[in-house]
Formats: structure tokens, sequence, C-alpha cells
């Protein structure tokens, strides 16, 4: 789950990481008085949208006034912004962040992810930091300097240390810097954050470490731990069918093709959608309802499908292990009677009781086209939006 940057600022805070002076607003109004209760003359006015490359896009401003951080956030809220990261689409703009202005000396990055292949959590910097820093990882990545952390014994205070002579800091900024890396960490430990990120991290004129922008992303399988993360979701931010199938815990997202793909299992997901691709096809969508997926979760996730316009035409592939092919059959009968079905479906199931299971699909007087392998069920499908 992401969060917008006020909203990791404001749990940055919690954890005494600093942050600007600034406050979130949802109208002109708002934005102006945030920038008289500041105060100075400087200001910065940023755009809240889940997506990075704000800068480029026009999503943030500097202002020398409060009007001035009026008439800004009177231009930004309301509109679309697009960005490398949101698509031609863009994406609304509801809320800006306020802050104050800060002179800044020098520009660094910070991140802390989850390095899949070698299991373990990996803190990354650089002493170049700001909106070229995904360049400057594929060009130079001997310049991005990488930390692991052991997941029995965690960050040890000696890699605290050697991240923070890598960068290069004197030496009050540098002891800064290891305050503000061991907070970040247990911020990231503690809230079971999948990605934690500041870009840029500066160091003021005056030596202070300041994290200039803020991004967190959290695990959505330990959201039960921490109620208030998830009550931080903005659905907002969410493409709408995405959100609906979250309700019933179907893991839905969606693709730009013509096919929709209804599976239980990423795995099986993914093959479905290479052999819809090898058929000559593309997915509209990755519908996951998962391995104990039951016969409602099964009726809702066609329902999602059908309310998709650019679905033509449908794959169901499933295997049937927790769920029975035949309570499988049932579900599908049962949901496509009361459905208005107005594209082909093609259902391609297997494992126990597939035979009953098919049985009952070719005698329910249904419009299913049942298929029996995976090429031949993306065969079917891609013929069936052809005729």
């Amino acid at each position: 789950m992401k969060i917008h940057e006020y909203q990791a600022k404001q749990i940055m805070s919690k954890y005494n990481i600093p942050v600007p002076k600034g406050g979130v607003a949802r109208t002109a109004e708002e934005a102006g008085a945030v920038a008289s209760e500041i105060g100075g003359s400087r200001f910065v006015v940023k755009a809240q949208v889940h997506a990075g490359g704000r800068g480029k896009g026009g999503g943030i401003k500097t202002a020398d006034s409060p009007a001035a951080v009026e008439t800004i956030a009177k231009t930004m809220l309301g509109a679309k912004l697009v960005t490398p990261q949101t698509g031609p689409e863009g994406k609304g703009v509801h809320a800006v962040l306020v802050e104050q202005a800060v002179d800044i000396a020098q520009e660094l990055y910070l991140g802390i992810t989850v390095d899949r292949g070698k299991e373990c959590v990996v803190l990354i910097a650089s002493k170049e930091g700001g909106m070229e820093i995904e360049d400057l990882a594929r060009r130079s990545p001997e310049k991005m300097i990488k930390e692991w952390v052991d997941p029995g014994a965690g960050l040890k205070p000696f890699q605290v240390g050697k991240i923070s002579f890598a960068l290069e800091l004197e030496a009050t900024a540098r002891k800064s810097m290891s305050q503000f890396i061991t907070s970040l960490y247990k911020l990231f430990a503690d809230k079971d954050c999948s990605l934690a990120e500041i870009n840029p991290l500066v160091i003021t004129r005056e030596g202070q470490v300041l994290a200039l922008d803020a991004k967190l992303n959290f695990d959505d399988n330990a959201l039960y731990r921490h109620k208030d993360v998830a009550e931080l979701r903005d659905t907002l931010e969410e493409e709408p069918l995405e959100v609906e199938a979250s309700k019933y815990n179907l893991n839905y997202i969606k693709l730009d093709g013509n096919v929709g793909c209804m599976v239980n299992g990423a795995g099986l997901a993914m093959a479905t959608m290479d052999v819809i691709k090898l058929a000559g096809g593309m997915p509209a969508n990755f519908l996951d309802v998962g391995g104990g997926a039951t016969a409602e979760m099964v009726r809702h996730g066609l329902e999602i499908l059908i309310s998709d316009p650019k679905v033509k035409a449908i794959l169901i592939n499933i295997f049937g292990g927790i769920l029975r092919c035949d309570t499988l059959a049932q579900g599908l009968i049962e949901a496509t009677s009361a459905i208005k079905l107005n594209v082909p479906v093609v259902i391609r199931m297997e494992g126990t009781n597939v035979e009953i299971g098919r049985k009952m699909l070719n005698e329910s007087g249904l419009s299913l086209i049942v298929a029996e392998t995976m090429k031949e069920a993306a065969q079917k499908v891609i013929a069936s939006i052809q005729h």
C-alpha cells in the first residue's frame, strides 16, 4: 500500500526524523493559510499524488508569499498531473503539501527496501540525489552505496557508520546522518514497510540533515498489524476496479489488452497471460482469486471482468485443488445465470472432479466454451474475439 508524501512525513516526525515545516491543504484558501502559519517568505507547493517525477510534471512549484501559494494551489487542485510514472492519463490532484523552502547545500539519496534475491533488507544511499536518481542507478551503479541487513541480527552501528562515511560528510553532518539512518530503519521495521525512500535527502546550509521528500510503501499482508497505517489508504489514487476487487480479497491489476483473465494462483496467472500472448492476444488484467477461492469469489471476479469495457472475451483458467472443479462449475453456472454476459467466456479447468465439472458446464445450456488445455483455451478465446 502507498501513502502520500505528507502522510509519510507525519509518520517520520513521530520517529524524530527531521522534515521541513509544513502542512496539507485541500483548497487554495487552506494552502494560503498554511503558508501564513509557517511564516517566512519562501515556500514550496507540492501536488500530492501516488507517483514520482512530480517535479518534471509541474507538480512542485515555489512561491514567495502566501498569496502566491494560494494562486499556485488553485491551479494544481482539481487538475490532472502527468508525470513519467502516471502515464498519459495522469492523476487527479486532490491535496497539496505546503512547506517552508530551505537553503540546500547538498542533495543525497537514501532508500530502504527488500532485496528479494538475497532475502533481506538493503539500505541504498548515494552522494547524488534528486530527480535523475533512476538514470544515475542505471548509468553509474557503482555510485550507489549498498548495505545488506542480516534479518536475524538487524542493522548494526558499524553498517550505519559505513554509509555515513561513504557519503563523505563533515563530522557534524555525519553524526546527524547516522541518527537519521537508524531512525528510518526502525520505522521501516516497525511498520512492515516494503519501501522507505528519501529523495532528495538534503544537507541545509545550516548543516541540518532533512527529508525534503518522503515515500513509504507498506506490505499489504502486514496491514492487519497496523490499523493506523491502513486508515491512510487513499482509494482515489487507485484503479477503481482494483479497489472493488480488494473488497472480496481478489488480487486484480488492470492491463491494456482485451482478454479478461481469471485464475487461482499467481503462477498460473502469469502462465495464462503468457499463453494468451503466444496465441496472438493481449491480457486485459491480472485477476487471481487465490488458491482457496470460493464460488462466490469467482462470481465477484466475473462481475469485475465484465465491468471493464475493454474486455472483449474472458478466459477462466482454474486448477481445482481446495476448490473442486464441480464446485467451481456450479459457481460459474450460478454466476453466469445471474449476470448478463455480453462477451464470450472460455473455461479451462483441471484437478479434482474435473470430469464432473466439465460435464456440468457442457450440460448447463449456457453459452460457455469449454477447453481442456491451456493452449486450446487461449486459441478459443482469441478466435471468439475475431469472430
